[in-house]
């Protein structure tokens, strides 16, 4: 019996998303799309594809040039479809798509990040607080075609935010997320094909853990050939010190969406901080949400990666 292929299911079209962006996108057959939920290593990811992609170049682009996230409705489609086609490099496109709202490409090689919601929550409590106001208006206001409601502004308190985020869903067949879009069923989503071929998952603690195999590993699926020394130097290349001293590289239009800018989005780079913020009724409301929507064997590997379940 045939693997089941993945089809899409919904239109995720919100104050960031819109997943009809992908309708005009013409794939080729080495693209490389790095698909994580947010605040899960994204950038990071596309850092390592870059130093991969640009081996031994002796010029390298900036990663904002080249990376685009194409679900991002904030940029005009056409600008981004026009800069890929004119790309005569090997591709490396973001998503923060589930993929029951993304074409499924055979041809193409998905790299899946992932990372312990509670982490990924204290990463996004300093994402979303720290939004301009401007920012805030841009999505609502001065990019036309919003679909839904207005990106609301951050609550004050940090366990407002986690209850909402924990038990509400902005779309109406998500159940957690608000006021983005979902975090632990999109993992779910893409963890239910993780037996297909083109599919790499990397978990963000691993990287955290031993960067260098984890570099290797990814390297090894997208075909290209490393040496030690090759592999070292990418380590060092996208460590978050060296990532955080220049991140203005990194970081989508600079970082002008943030107070603080691209600094305060290359916040820490670290997990385990929710264990000092969470209290056990919030833990339970977590328990309550993993359960519900997570397989037993991916709850497993988002709460502790390949290594540390090993």
């Amino acid at each position: 019996m045939s693997e089941p292929h993945p089809q899409i299911k919904h239109a995720y079209q919100n104050h960031h998303l819109d997943s009809t962006r992908w309708e005009n996108f013409q794939v080729r057959d080495d693209d490389i799309i790095i698909a994580t939920p947010y605040k899960s290593g994204t950038t990071w990811m596309q850092n390592i594809v870059r130093h991969l992609v640009f081996l031994e170049q002796p010029t390298m682009p900036a990663q904002t040039d080249v990376s685009p996230w194409l679900d991002n409705r904030l940029f005009p489609i056409e600008d981004i479809l026009s800069k890929l086609e004119a790309q005569e490099h090997r591709r490396f496109i973001k998503t923060h798509l589930p993929l029951d709202g993304l074409p499924f490409y055979q041809q193409a090689k998905y790299i899946v990040m992932g990372r312990d919601a509670r982490d990924v929550f204290m990463s996004l409590w300093n994402h979303y607080r720290n939004y301009t106001p401007e920012f805030i208006k841009l999505m609502n206001e001065d990019v036309p075609g919003l679909v839904g409601s207005p990106f609301p502004p951050c609550p004050v308190d940090i366990g407002t935010f986690w209850y909402m985020w924990m038990t509400r869903g902005w779309f109406e067949w998500e159940r957690e997320g608000y006021p983005f879009w979902s975090n632990i069923s999109h993992v779910q989503i893409w963890w239910d094909f993780r037996s297909l071929p083109n599919i790499l998952f990397v978990h963000f603690a691993d990287l955290l853990e031993d960067p260098s195999g984890e570099i290797a590993r990814v390297a090894k699926y997208l075909d290209i050939a490393l040496s030690d020394q090759q592999v070292e130097s990418i380590v060092e290349a996208t460590s978050f010190q060296s990532m955080k001293e220049k991140a203005e590289h990194y970081v989508p239009a600079g970082g002008r969406a943030w107070i603080g800018g691209a600094q305060t989005f290359m916040n820490q780079g670290i997990n385990g901080r929710w264990k000092n913020v969470l209290v056990p009724e919030d833990l339970s409301l977590y328990h309550e949400s993993a359960s519900r929507i997570l397989s037993p064997s991916c709850q497993q590997w988002l709460e502790n990666g390949r290594l540390a379940s090993a």
